[in-house]
């Protein structure tokens, strides 16, 4: 099976492009591939525990567990995190935190690339 590493960068307002790369991400591990998610830019509000799911709301915390206790590797951009106010303290546990460098590098290593969103 292959490795497919994807960088989210969703738009700020109205972007299904969280709930897609989820979506996939499942779809992918359900096949037998090793799936690595960069989340970056307004992507990183998954960052923070404990939110609040709402009725009509996209809500991804759970999906997003479930996603790494099976193998996802997820990291999300420190520094677009500590921009929005995230800290390491509000990390939900299993996700990492780390610089770009960790998406190029495993961008490399990677058979295939999605870049998600983004302007």
């Amino acid at each position: 099976m292959g490795v497919l590493t994807m960088g989210v960068f969703p738009s700020l307002v109205g972007s299904g492009t969280l709930d897609f790369s989820f979506k996939l991400a499942e779809a992918a591990m359900a096949k037998g591939h090793t799936v690595n998610l960069w989340l970056s830019g307004n992507a990183v509000m998954m960052a923070k525990k404990g939110q609040r799911a709402f009725k009509d709301y996209s809500h991804l915390e759970k999906k997003m567990m479930e996603l790494i206790g099976k193998g996802m590797e997820t990291t999300v951009c420190e520094a677009c995190a500590e921009a929005r106010g995230y800290h390491k303290e509000d990390t939900p546990p299993g996700m990492k935190r780390a610089s770009m460098d960790w998406y190029l590098a495993k961008t490399f290593k990677s058979d295939r690339v999605l870049h998600i969103g983004g302007e």
